[in-house]
């Protein structure tokens, strides 16, 4: 066996029997993220039951509307099926159609670029940054600077001849990605920002919840997400009309009437059912606990394994609250080969670890698509990146393991 070799299987040892002390009194298997269900949601969906309105209209859809607005500082929420289906009505809204190109984050998951695609345009993706895993807005404005001319309908690929109409930002893990930096980039190049907040319920950026910084943003409450609607998405706007327009839209373009069926363009079935929007509405009233107990997590994890060899705890990025959707293991560059090591021994004893997602350029699909010619920092993450178990359940288990130890 080779030193190097050596030295890599000893680092994964440390972390895979350290994760192994944390979570021994974890049920196996530990989910890398898992809903809570009680009392307050079994009473709600069953209330709705018994309305006998379990479909696209019903209170419960508008309440939740309501209360996300308020809870992401936006003006508008419009509740939807999923989160890909409001980021692609996000695009749609953003005035993309079929031909143009929109730049998307390569180190994200695949409904991100999935959303680009349904409204017919081409995702051109750019490279991340090390310390939020979003953007990089310096890397991006110098890249449009040598391939894009800003024209009198907006900012031209030179390479490919056609316009570059949006940006869409991630924040990862909950992490705030730059937003002031990035819009400034949007503005100079005559961009629509869409902000993909599907992992950052209840994260800040300078004290402001996310969602609402751009003209458009799009949520998840996807099953694994810290609230969820067992499948769910929303669209945020400040704008009365996109507002309006979004509204419209995800009710198959149906004009109001007591009995004719009219519709005045081509529209989308994506409005959330009742049924689930009550399922989110007592999720929403225990986002705070939520919170506070995944901040523990996060907490206990930086404290315990920290001072470990070969890799840190992924933190909260400054002038960020963070909700720690999802914690990360960030191995040093000179210990990434122990990443598969550490993964495949953790799933192994019943602890769900996953890497990040495999870079979109590096998908078949994906691969022919414009992108930086320089996209290093993305794919040397995702050779070093391993989620760990989030749950906001750990929190107890996580402090009887870290107070035994001590």
């Amino acid at each position: 066996m080779s030193g190097t070799m050596a030295v890599h299987n000893e680092i994964a040892g440390h972390w895979i029997a350290a994760l192994s002390d944390l979570l021994s009194d974890a049920p196996r298997p530990v989910a890398l993220h898992e809903p809570e269900i009680g009392a307050a949601e079994q009473r709600l969906v069953a209330e709705c039951l018994s309305s006998g309105w379990v479909s696209s209209v019903g209170e419960f859809v508008t309440r939740f509307g309501d209360e996300l607005a308020t809870l992401c500082g936006a003006a508008y929420a419009i509740p939807c099926v999923n989160g890909t289906a409001a980021l692609h009505m996000c695009c749609v809204l953003a005035g993309v159609t079929a031909g143009d190109e929109v730049l998307v984050p390569t180190l994200t998951f695949v409904g991100t670029a999935n959303a680009v695609s349904h409204s017919g345009a081409i995702a051109h993706f750019v490279d991340a940054e090390g310390v939020r895993l979003g953007i990089d807005p310096r890397k991006l404005d110098d890249y449009l600077s040598r391939i894009a001319r800003l024209e009198a309908n907006g900012a031209r690929n030179l390479a490919t001849g056609r316009l570059i109409k949006a940006l869409v930002v991630v924040h990862v893990f909950g992490h705030p990605a730059e937003l002031e930096a990035l819009l400034a980039v949007a503005d100079k190049w005559h961009l629509v920002l869409i902000e993909d907040a599907a992992e950052s319920l209840g994260s800040t950026y300078h004290d402001r919840p996310l969602g609402a910084w751009a003209p458009l943003g799009a949520l998840s409450f996807n099953g694994n997400k810290i609230v969820t609607t067992g499948a769910g998405g929303a669209i945020l706007t400040n704008d009365a009309a996109i507002g309006a327009h979004a509204r419209h839209l995800t009710t198959t373009a149906k004009q109001s009437h007591r009995y004719e069926f009219v519709h005045d363009e081509i529209g989308y079935n994506y409005r959330l059912p009742n049924l689930n929007a009550a399922l989110g509405m007592a999720q929403l009233a225990r986002l705070d606990d939520f919170i506070v107990r995944k901040r523990a997590v996060a907490a206990i994890y930086i404290e315990a394994l920290d001072s470990l060899p070969g890799a840190r705890v992924l933190r909260e990025p400054p002038n960020s609250v963070s909700n720690y959707w999802l914690n990360a293991l960030v191995l040093d560059s000179a210990a990434a080969t122990a990443r598969d090591a550490i993964l495949a021994a953790t799933n192994d004893l019943g602890i769900m670890t996953r890497p990040l997602w495999r870079p979109m350029h590096l998908l078949p699909m994906y691969a022919e698509h414009p992108r930086m010619p320089d996209l290093g920092t993305a794919e040397d993450l995702y050779r070093r990146v391993i989620n760990l178990p989030s749950s906001p359940r750990l929190a107890p288990v996580l402090a009887a393991a870290r107070s035994r130890s001590q």
